[in-house]
C-alpha cells in the first residue's frame, strides 16, 4: 500500500474547513496564523507559499512577516515580541532554517508557548518527553505528528510492534520516537554512530526515516510486511530528482505502507500546521 499524503491531507483539510466555517460567527474571527520568514531561501520561501495557500483554503487568515537575511536577531525578537502581545494571532511559525548570524535557539525560545504550532520551544518539547498516553493540552510538532496521522489512516497501531525511527533531531527523530513509545511501541533509535543499522533495521515492523541521505534504506535492510515513513527530502545524486532516504523502488516488494517521496509526509506536515493553529485558537475559548 502506497500511503498518499497529499489525498489523505486533503481530505483532512475539508474536515477542517468545515469544522471552522462558522468561527467568524461564532467565536468573531477566524484562526490566524502569522509566519516569520527572514531572508529569500527558495526552499523556505516555496514552503511559507504552501501554508498561506492551504490557510486560504481551509479558512485560516495567514500572514507573513518578511524580513531580509541582514535581518539582525535583534530585529527578529522584536517581531516575536509584538507578535506574542497580539491577541489576535494565534499561531507563530518561525521558518527555518535562519542565517548563520542568528540563534535559532534563541528565537524558538522567544515564542509565546501557547502559540508555538510547531511544538519546538524548549518547554514544548519538555511537555512531550514528560506527556503520557492521551490529548497534549500543547501543540505536537508538525511533522511528527504528520507520521502518527498517516500510520492511523493506514490502519496501523503501534501498539505492541518494533519501531526504528533512523535520526534524532529535536525536530522529527526524537518527538517522533516519543510519540511512538506513547502508542506503546517498543522504540529503537538510530544514528550516524549506530553500528550494524541494517540487522536493527530489519527487526523494525514500523520504520521511521529521517536521517537525510538519499536512499540510504534499501530493500535487503528490511523485513516483509514492514511499514515505512520516510520524512527525507533529498536530491538523488544521478537523477536530481527528489527522493526520500529510503530506496522507494527496492522497498517496495517488502513494505505494507509506505510513503512516497514527494507527496507524502511532506503535505502532512502542512495539515498538522493548520489543526495546532484551530487547536491553538480554541484554547482561549
Amino acid at each position: 500500500m502506497i500511503l498518499n499524503g497529499k489525498q489523505i491531507s486533503d481530505s483532512i483539510k475539508a474536515e477542517l474547513a468545515k469544522k471552522i466555517a462558522d468561527f467568524p460567527q461564532k467565536y468573531g474571527r477566524a484562526p490566524k496564523l502569522t509566519v516569520i520568514l527572514v531572508g529569500k531561501d527558495p526552499a523556505s520561501t516555496r514552503y511559507v507559499r504552501n501554508k498561506e495557500i492551504t490557510c486560504e483554503r481551509v479558512g485560516i487568515e495567514s500572514h507573513t512577516i518578511r524580513l531580509p537575511a541582514t535581518a539582525s536577531e535583534e530585529e527578529v525578537l522584536k517581531e516575536l515580541e509584538i507578535l506574542n502581545k497580539d491577541s489576535s494571532v494565534d499561531g507563530i511559525l518561525v521558518q527555518l532554517p535562519l542565517p548563520k548570524h542568528i540563534s535559532e535557539r534563541n528565537i524558538i525560545d522567544a515564542l509565546d508557548p501557547k502559540k508555538d504550532v510547531d511544538g519546538i520551544t524548549s518547554l514544548n518539547i519538555s511537555r512531550l518527553w514528560t506527556l503520557k498516553r492521551g490529548q497534549a493540552d500543547f501543540c505536537i510538532p508538525c511533522t511528527p505528528a504528520g507520521c502518527m496521522r498517516l500510520l492511523e489512516e493506514a490502519g496501523i497501531n503501534p501498539d505492541g510492534k518494533n519501531a526504528v525511527v533512523l535520526g534524532r533531531s529535536n525536530i522529527v527523530g526524537l518527538p517522533v520516537a516519543k510519540l511512538l513509545l506513547n502508542a506503546g511501541a517498543t522504540v529503537t533509535i538510530c544514528h550516524s554512530r549506530t553500528r550494524n543499522i541494517g540487522e536493527i533495521t530489519r527487526q523494525a515492523d514500523i520504520l521511521v526515516a529521517a536521517i537525510g541521505q538519499p536512499k540510504f534504506v534499501k530493500g535487503d535492510m528490511l523485513k516483509e510486511g514492514v511499514a515505512i515513513i520516510d520524512v527525507g527530502i533529498n536530491q538523488d545524486p544521478v537523477t536530481k530528482e527528489l527522493c526520500g532516504d529510503v530506496d522507494f523502488e527496492s522497498a517496495l516488494p517488502k513494505a505494507s505502507a509506505i510513503t512516497p517521496v514527494p507527496g507524502g509526509v511532506g503535505p502532512m506536515t502542512i495539515c498538522m500546521l493548520m489543526e495546532n493553529t484551530i487547536e491553538c485558537f480554541l484554547r482561549k475559548f
